[in-house]
């Protein structure tokens, strides 16, 4: 039997799409997990999960807390070979799991990347730029090859948590810290391209307004300074 997977998915009201992911991972993954971790919801998803009843399924609940804690909160209940961090409003992107395991086979994790060649992201211009300006300053800042350091949808082998573990705190910024020390560590991290739909984050953990987008982006470049003179 092929290894494990353990998909890990955080969910806030997410009623309109939980199903459709759900769906997706199931149908393309032969052997395969889900841990979703639910920032107090009100709008169904939970019931949607729990109607569903597959024992592929664990519904972490909890009160908001956040996108980090939350990637810890699933990362804690895995027991797969293979962690994977995908969207929850993006079902679309479990085609690429594919490509990701194939790489996987010679690196120790593999991101989806808006900016390696074939990678679009077709999001609002105040996004993408946003998003552009950020990894710019990872690139120059952390002195590293790695073109997409805030996509957040990834696959790695468990063995990786042995390189170096994530310090989970604030938003997704904790990926840049992560890869950054992965990197540091001579860890293998391959990209494969994706396109990154149109806002879907407005509906999900992610920015619901430019003002706290621009916000948060200032707290991934504070987080690039700190990886920086991280040591460990």
């Amino acid at each position: 039997m092929s290894k494990k997977i353990s998909i890990i998915l955080s969910t806030y009201n997410e009623a309109y799409i939980i199903e459709d992911t759900i769906k997706k991972i199931l149908t393309s993954i032969e052997n395969v997990e889900i841990v979703i971790v639910d920032d107090n919801s009100n709008d169904g998803t939970c019931d949607i999960i729990e109607k569903i009843n597959d024992p592929k399924i664990k519904l972490l609940r909890r009160s908001n807390r956040g996108l980090s804690s939350a990637f810890l909160l699933g990362l804690i209940n895995t027991n797969g070979e293979i962690i994977g961090w995908f969207d929850s409003n993006m079902p679309e992107l479990i085609d690429k799991v594919p490509d990701m395991l194939k790489s996987l086979k010679s690196n120790d994790l593999v991101i989806l990347s808006r900016f390696v060649d074939g990678g679009k992201d077709t999001r609002s211009k105040a996004r993408i730029l946003s998003s552009k300006i950020i990894n710019i300053i990872c690139r120059l800042v952390l002195g590293s090859k790695i073109k997409d350091y805030t996509s957040g949808v990834f696959l790695m082998n468990r063995e990786t948590l042995n390189i170096s573990t994530p310090i989970c705190y604030g938003h997704g910024e904790f990926f840049i810290e992560y890869l950054h020390s992965l990197n540091k560590r001579g860890a293998k991290i391959d990209e494969i391209s994706y396109t990154h739909p149109k806002d879907v984050e407005g509906m999900s953990k992610t920015a619901t307004s430019l003002f706290r987008f621009l916000k948060l982006g200032s707290n991934y470049i504070v987080r690039i300074f700190i990886s920086l003179l991280n040591r460990r």
